[in-house]
């Protein structure tokens, strides 16, 4: 014969099971809060933005983008991880959750605790661009004039600890050269300062740069990936340019505050894929120089995991400090 208390526990237990799946069923009730760690127009709020308007329409509710800057991407990530765990708070993040652990002895946020992972989104590659006024038509040509003057030239990045940041960091260190880096709140002010010669080069992802590029306000150096990229079919890879190991690639991934129920995370990550996988958005992505690469929570947990130990050893080979 059961007791009394053990028929209360299976009451509260049957209560709490159908409550969480009337939830499910009506999330999402009201607009998603979609956290963008980067200012507008740079490379995660473009894929964020780009996904976030298909996944409102699959979903029937907005998704609305907030950009929420600074400190290298860690604080709209820290504000997000800290957010009440109901699914309607989600943030698009980059490798930062991956590089900043090796960079900061104190963030707002632990990626493996705090984080729930959803789903895993695109990939974009990196350009080397200097301006126009540099004197420098090839990669050793800037690594020669960099050599030449230790401490004179100059690189602007979207902030301590961004992948542009630590690939300027990884390339000082492979070429021993000495650069002076300028840090901004985002990549897109980072490249209107490059723009207006304030800072010498940036590292970018190639998507913002093509325009640029194509109109000469700034000059292309190298792709920072293995193989050259179809829309700079003229731009040498870095290792073709004469530098091996200078790759820096960005993926970027979705998260929920840990705690979200599972049955919303598992219908954002049908909804996610289901997404990246119509011709439409692939087409829009694509055509932004943006490569879709639609993965499981498993598999962007794994991600996180391996870059954060390869982000790790590239940062104690170049020296950097934990700020």
């Amino acid at each position: 014969m059961y007791s009394i208390r053990g028929l209360r526990c299976v009451a509260l237990l049957c209560g709490a099971l159908l409550c969480g799946a009337a939830y499910a069923q009506s999330y999402p009730s009201r607009p998603i809060r979609l956290v963008l760690p980067f200012s507008a127009g740079a490379p995660s709020d473009m894929v964020g933005r780009i996904i976030g308007q298909k996944l409102s329409e699959q979903l029937g509710q907005n998704l609305v983008p907030d950009n929420r800057t600074g400190a290298g991407g860690n604080l709209g990530i820290g504000l997000a991880a800290k957010a009440p765990p109901d699914g309607y708070t989600i943030v698009v993040s980059s490798p930062t959750v991956a590089l900043s652990p090796a960079l900061y002895s104190s963030l707002p946020y632990d990626a493996a605790r705090d984080l729930a992972p959803i789903a895993r989104l695109a990939t974009i590659e990196n350009v080397l661009v200097v301006h126009p006024s540099v004197p420098a038509k090839t990669l050793k040509d800037f690594i020669a004039l960099a050599r030449a003057h230790p401490g004179k030239l100059n690189f602007g990045s979207g902030g301590p600890g961004t992948t542009n940041h630590l690939a300027n960091e990884l390339l000082k260190s492979l070429q021993k050269i000495n650069m002076v880096h300028i840090p901004y709140k985002g990549a897109t002010l980072a490249t209107l300062a490059l723009i207006g010669g304030e800072v010498d080069e940036v590292i970018v992802a190639i998507a913002p740069a093509l325009p640029l590029i194509r109109t000469g306000k700034v000059r292309p150096l190298a792709v920072l990936s293995e193989r050259r990229v179809p829309t700079l079919p003229d731009v040498p890879t870095s290792k073709e340019a004469g530098v091996d190991g200078f790759r820096m690639s960005i993926w970027y991934g979705m998260f929920a505050p840990t705690g979200t129920p599972g049955d919303v995370l598992a219908r954002l990550t049908r909804e996610v894929i289901k997404a990246l996988e119509t011709p439409e958005l692939r087409q829009r992505l694509t055509a932004a120089g943006i490569e879709p690469w639609p993965g499981t929570p498993e598999e962007l947990r794994n991600l996180v995991r391996s870059e954060t130990a390869r982000f790790a050893r590239i940062v104690r080979e170049a020296g950097l400090r934990r700020e």
